[in-house]
């Protein structure tokens, strides 16, 4: 898969709100923010959950998102979700587009969506699909890639969760590490106001998404948040952003300093050295699993006793808070375990 790396800066940022409402709303955003953002963005058509909710504006916001172009010589990009979205944004001259998350999770739309974009690379970003599978994901970027498209990036905005969480939805940073592993040549911009839900939240995931190395961010950004027809807990104001975008650290990838470079060999020896244990003890632990099952298969128990396996949650959970590690974590790794 060919992917051209067109994001050339750091935090490249995509900022703008959530809905185009208006003409007003739409122009009073983006001149607050233009000094700051690489891209105005902005959606007109919104696919809601439920039929009564705000929909967007339609077609008509083509036209004031091009104002904004025109006007403050910004680049401005919006949602697509079907061919008819597309061609009304080529047609228009809408700079970018993105493809929702409820959009990556059919293939049947990608696929159309690629048929209307064949011919013409603009720079498209594709959301993680609503449920944290990678190869459908990574499927979004094949599928457009055979219709031409290389202008290509990826955009982290969490995952559905059934489990209560103080995020709307859960970051799985884990699966952005596996994006880069299958594919080192496409750009990764976090959603912080997605993963957020929460204005109060998305300062903390900005840094994380910069620590992690991501390449940009995608931050919901109104001009009155307060008074936003959707997702108003999770947009902030520009002056929010500008406090943001000012306070993010950027730390170097790798240490240059020779000192500094033999002091994290030294605690990445020591890793490894715990590692060989872990591993060491989860195959003593297999080999006793294995005495178990044959002494059930033997003696005619069943296989799974779920008593027990609420004994090990407990227990193992009630240890790691007394030995301050994460109780969470440390219930994954087990179920992990138990899985295998």
């Amino acid at each position: 898969m060919f992917i051209k790396k067109f994001i050339d800066k750091k935090p490249f940022l995509i900022s703008g709100p959530c809905s185009a409402e208006s003409e007003v709303q739409i122009l009073e955003t983006a001149k607050a923010i233009s000094p700051i953002t690489d891209v105005f963005r902005a959606g007109i058509w919104k696919p809601r959950t439920r039929p009564d909710s705000f929909q967007g504006v339609g077609e008509k916001g083509l036209k004031w998102l091009i104002r904004v172009q025109k006007e403050l010589k910004l680049k401005v990009c919006t949602e697509v979700a079907t061919p008819y979205h597309v061609e009304a944004c080529l047609n228009a001259g809408i700079d970018m587009l993105w493809i929702g998350a409820r959009t990556t999770v059919n293939p049947f739309y990608i696929e159309e969506i690629g048929q209307a974009l064949k011919g013409v690379d603009i720079p498209i970003f594709i959301k993680n699909p609503t449920h944290p599978d990678l190869n459908l994901w990574l499927g979004s970027f094949e599928r457009l890639n055979k219709f031409g498209i290389t202008n290509m990036a990826a955009i982290h905005r969490g995952f559905f969760s059934y489990t209560k969480s103080t995020y709307r939805n859960d970051p799985q940073w884990e699966k952005i590490i596996q994006l880069r592993k299958e594919n080192q040549n496409i750009p990764i911009l976090c959603d912080p106001s997605h993963i957020a839900g929460n204005t109060a939240y998305i300062e903390d995931i900005c840094q994380l998404a910069m620590d992690l190395d991501l390449n940009g961010l995608m931050i919901e950004t109104h001009f009155s948040p307060k008074n936003a027809l959707s997702d108003k807990q999770q947009q902030i104001s520009p002056e929010n952003l500008y406090c943001i975008i000012k306070n993010l650290i950027l730390r170097k990838s790798n240490p240059t300093n020779k000192e500094n470079i033999k002091k994290l060999e030294s605690y990445r020896k020591v890793i490894d050295a715990h590692d060989e244990k872990i591993l060491e003890m989860l195959k003593l632990r297999k080999d006793v699993v294995e005495e178990i099952a044959r002494f059930k298969e033997k003696n005619q128990i069943t296989i799974f006793q779920l008593s027990r396996w609420f004994e090990i949650l407990k227990t193992r959970r009630y240890n790691a808070k007394q030995i301050n590690l994460d109780e969470e974590m440390i219930s994954e790794i087990f179920e992990t375990i138990h899985k295998n």
